[in-house]
C-alpha cells in the first residue's frame, strides 16, 4: 500500500496517506530535534513518494515546526493545495498568560491566527484540539471551531488525547445544532500501549473518527534499535521513558517482531507499524523521524501486509485487560443469544440458561 494509495479520514470526505509525517522534530530549538535543512530533505522525500499529510502543532519546538512548514511548503501555493496540513492547537505558548493556551474561544481563534501566519497558509486543513481543556465548556470550543470552519480559515476538526465520553459529548452537541463535528482521533496507540483499547477505539469506530496514532513505535523502543543482544549497551535518547519500557515482555515482542521481519524481508519498525495500520479504525499513522535514514525505515510498512496469524502471534503477546465492563459483556452473547446464531456467530449456552422443557419461576 504506497503512499499514493490513500484513504479516507474516518467518515469523512478528506483523502490522507496511509502513513502521516509527524513534524514534532523540526527545528532545533529545544536542543534536539532535526535541523532546518533535514527537515526540509525529510519532505521532500515523503512528499517525492506520494505522501500527503503533514502533521505539527504550535506548540512544537516553539512553534519553528510550522515556520519551517510554512518556509518550505506554505509560501508556495501550488505545493500547498496538494498537501493536507494538519496543526494543533490548547498548548500555551505565553507563561503567565491565562488566555494563552486551552480551547477557550480568545485562545483559539488567537491561536490559529498565528499558526496561519507561521505556515503562510488562508486555511489549516485539519485543526485539532490537542488536549482536552477541562477548564471550558466544550459547546464553547465546538462553535469557535465551527466559525473557522465557517470563515474558511479551517476546513476540518479533529481532537487529540481527550477521553472518549467528552468526545462523544462533543459530536453529539455539535450535531443536534449543526455544527462541524470531529472526524479524526489523535492518540498514542503501539503494541506497547493498547489501553486505548478499552474505550477510545470502539467509540472510534461506532462514531466514523479516524484513527491517527502518534508514537506508533513506543518512544523508539520498537524501532529495532533495541534488541535482547544488545540491552543494556545503548544510551537511550528519551532515556527513563524508553529505559522503564524494556521488560522481558517487551523483548518477548521484539523478538517476534524480528522473527516476522526477516519472512517480510523487513525491519522491525515496518512490522510494527504494519500491524498498527491493520487495527480497527486506523486510517493514518503519524511516523516521525529525526533523520532521513530513520523515515526510510517508517516507510517500509506501506508495503508489508501481515498474514492473520501473524497479527494473532503480535496480539497475544501485548493484548490488554480490558477490566470492567468488557470483562461482563465478554460473557453477554451466552446470556443474550445462548445457543442461537446471530450474525455468523454462534453463541454457547449459559449455565443460567433453563433447561430443555423448562420453565422459569
Amino acid at each position: 500500500m504506497p503512499l499514493d494509495q490513500y484513504v479516507t479520514l474516518g467518515r469523512s470526505g478528506l483523502r490522507v496517506s496511509p502513513l502521516c509525517l509527524g513534524a514534532m522534530t523540526f527545528g532545533e530549538d529545544l536542543g534536539w530535534g532535526t535541523s532546518v535543512e533535514e527537515s526540509q530533505q525529510i519532505i521532500d522525500r515523503y512528499t517525492e513518494l506520494g505522501g500527503n499529510f503533514i502533521d505539527t502543532a504550535n506548540f512544537y519546538t516553539r512553534s519553528h515546526s510550522e515556520k519551517i512548514l510554512g518556509d518550505h511548503i506554505g509560501r508556495h501555493a501550488a505545493r500547498r493545495d496538494r498537501l493536507v496540513i494538519a496543526t494543533k492547537f490548547s498548548g500555551n505558548l505565553y507563561p503567565g498568560d491565562p488566555n494563552g493556551g486551552g480551547a477557550g474561544r480568545k485562545s483559539l481563534i488567537s491561536a490559529c491566527e498565528n499558526s496561519l501566519r507561521r505556515l503562510q497558509t488562508d486555511y489549516i486543513d485539519l485543526y485539532w484540539l490537542h488536549m482536552w481543556d477541562k477548564n471550558t465548556p466544550i459547546e464553547e470550543t465546538m462553535a469557535a471551531l465551527d466559525d473557522l470552519v465557517a470563515a474558511g480559515k479551517v476546513r476540518y476538526i479533529g481532537v487529540s488525547d481527550t477521553p472518549a465520553w467528552k468526545i462523544v459529548e462533543a459530536n453529539l452537541i455539535a450535531r443536534f445544532r449543526g455544527w462541524s463535528t470531529f472526524i479524526g482521533l489523535q492518540i498514542e496507540y503501539s503494541l506497547l500501549e493498547r489501553t486505548v483499547e478499552r474505550e477510545l477505539v470502539p467509540m472510534a469506530s461506532e462514531f466514523g473518527l479516524g484513527i491517527t496514532p502518534w508514537s506508533p513505535l513506543k518512544n523508539g523502543v520498537l524501532s529495532g534499535k533495541y534488541t535482547r543482544q544488545n540491552a543494556g549497551q545503548h544510551d537511550a535518547g528519551r532515556g527513563p521513558l524508553v529505559e522503564s519500557s524494556l521488560t522481558e515482555k517487551t523483548y518477548a515482542l521484539i523478538d517476534e517482531l524480528e522473527i516476522i521481519a526477516k519472512t517480510h524481508e523487513t525491519n522491525v519498525a515496518a512490522v510494527a507499524l504494519a500491524w498498527l495500520r491493520a487495527q480497527p479504525a486506523v486510517s493514518s499513522i503519524i511516523v516521525g523521524a529525526r533523520r532521513l535514514t530513520q523515515l526510510d525505515d517508517n516507510l517500509r510498512a506501506v508495503d508489508v501486509n501481515l498474514a492473520v496469524e501473524e497479527l494473532a502471534r503480535l496480539d497475544k503477546l501485548t493484548k490488554p485487560s480490558l477490566g470492567f465492563p468488557q470483562n461482563m459483556l465478554d460473557m453477554a452473547p451466552g446470556m443474550i443469544n445462548g445457543g442461537t446464531t446471530i450474525n455468523g456467530v454462534t453463541a454457547p449456552p449459559s449455565e443460567y440458561v433453563m433447561p430443555e422443557g423448562g420453565q422459569p419461576y
